[in-house]
């Protein structure tokens, strides 16, 4: 990547991404936050420069910059890839850690954070907007929809299916075959065994519903 990029999210997943940046040697040009009072302060180092739709910014990326939303909130995340897609006709980047393994035979989509020691198997799939956490494992012929979140420390194994908009907790074992329906969310730690519905909440060893 030659150009600079903007990170959009002055918090913890943005100071993640910038290290990721700067290790990788890609230059962060600044943060955009919507916290008003981190204006004009720095993280890092780094000056969190305004807003996330300050068209002043907006309009460098695909030029000058390019650009990487750090927000683990799907909603918000999703609005500020639509804007970034739609104003500026752009994908956002993908921010993979140097020390993450990625296999040739795995494929990836745009706008991904992959961290330390996360591990991609063979034609393991990872749609676009997905955060995936340290040392993440995720399987061979494994498919990953959009917008979903692997913690810490998850081990999905060989041809599970990850529909769209999931959360993953930190530690949690997904045996293989199995299909977590969109909007699920697994708790940290619970291995599942069994099929999850779409916007179903499970917990547990084996993993069960909770209300």
């Amino acid at each position: 990547m030659e150009n600079p990029v903007i990170i959009f999210g002055a918090n913890t997943l943005g100071r993640a991404a910038r290290e990721i940046f700067e290790t990788n040697e890609v230059v962060v040009y600044g943060y955009l936050d919507d916290n008003k009072k981190l204006h004009n302060t720095q993280v890092d180092e780094i000056t969190i420069l305004g807003d996330t739709d300050n068209d002043g910014f907006l309009k460098l990326i695909g030029k000058k910059c390019e650009a990487f939303v750090a927000v683990d909130d799907n909603k918000l995340r999703k609005s500020i890839v639509k804007t970034i897609q739609e104003v500026r006709h752009v994908q956002p980047v993908n921010a993979i850690h140097a020390k993450a393994t990625i296999s040739e035979k795995a494929t990836i989509g745009h706008g991904n954070f992959i961290d330390f020691n996360a591990y991609l198997a063979p034609g393991s799939k990872i749609g676009s907007h997905c955060l995936i956490h340290a040392k993440a494992f995720i399987g061979v012929e494994t498919n990953v929809g959009d917008f979903v979140q692997v913690g810490a420390g998850s081990n999905i194994n060989p041809g599970v299916t990850i529909e769209d908009e999931v959360f993953i907790g930190s530690g949690v074992t997904i045996v293989s075959g199995v299909t977590v329906g969109k909007g699920a969310r697994i708790g940290a730690g619970s291995v599942v065994v069994a099929p999850v519905k779409a916007g179903e909440t499970v917990f547990g060893n084996p993993a069960k519903a909770i209300n």
